[in-house]
């Protein structure tokens, strides 16, 4: 299914619950979306079901979204098809199409296969720009044969929260391909939905980033001084 017909079935299908996806800190919910004959496995996100943090702003799931817009930007196809839905079972939230992993694949199991190493490097530069902080093992999955990104939901602040398990690649030159698709959206900016689903100063701040990923043409290098851990908890 194209794309675009994913993104309908998600935006627009009507919505079946089947439950919680067990382990999640915030409602995560099993769901079926159908439309017209299509029909989706996917993830909703409800905005009400979100726990209140300190240092991220509510509306989570609006990150959620604007992972995959970026990825999309980007050209990258890291982030399943994520929507924003303005309703739904439990309301507004995210939906994002369910991808069928293997059930033993995380990225420090996947870091020693050569095969993969191109796209986590991707990854690694992806997750520097949207300033993941919680990019866990398990947020790496293997399906479909390829890589996915999920639980996007901390990304985006405007102050540097980069936590994530893939630090192997540190002090490695960005690809080419890579540095050529920062440097378009530094020239193009950023995405009319992007400036949609984030702040202005958090737009403004993924930018600085692209501009200082550029400036220094490699994956930057890991270095705790114990102020704010450079991974997440669990690592797993």
């Amino acid at each position: 299914m194209p794309d675009a017909a994913v993104e309908r079935v998600l935006v627009e299908g009507e919505m079946e619950v089947h439950g919680r996806i067990a382990g999640s800190s915030n409602a995560t919910l099993l769901v079926t979306c159908r439309l017209q004959g299509e029909e989706l496995l996917a993830v909703y996100k409800p905005f009400k079901g979100e726990r209140p943090l300190w240092d991220f702003p509510g509306g989570l799931f609006r990150r959620e979204v604007a992972a995959y817009v970026l990825s999309e930007t980007l050209g990258w196809g890291l982030v399943p098809e994520t929507v924003e839905r303005p309703e739904g079972p439990f309301g507004q939230g995210s939906v994002q199409r369910f991808v069928h992993e293997d059930g033993t694949s995380h990225y420090f199991t996947l870091r020693d296969e050569p095969k993969w190493h191109a796209v986590l490097m991707r990854l690694a530069a992806f997750d520097v720009v949207a300033n993941n902080a919680d990019r866990k093992s398990g947020h790496v999955l293997l399906a479909e044969d390829r890589l996915w990104a999920i639980d996007n939901g901390l990304c985006f602040n405007r102050d540097d929260k980069l936590r994530t398990v893939i630090w192997d690649f540190g002090g490695e030159p960005l690809e080419a391909g890579v540095e050529e698709d920062l440097a378009r959206l530094a020239r193009e900016g950023p995405p009319a939905a992007l400036c949609q689903l984030i702040e202005p100063s958090e737009v403004a701040a993924t930018m600085d980033r692209v501009a200082w990923l550029l400036s220094l043409r490699a994956l930057p290098e890991l270095v705790d001084d114990g102020d704010w851990p450079p991974y997440p908890w669990p690592l797993v």
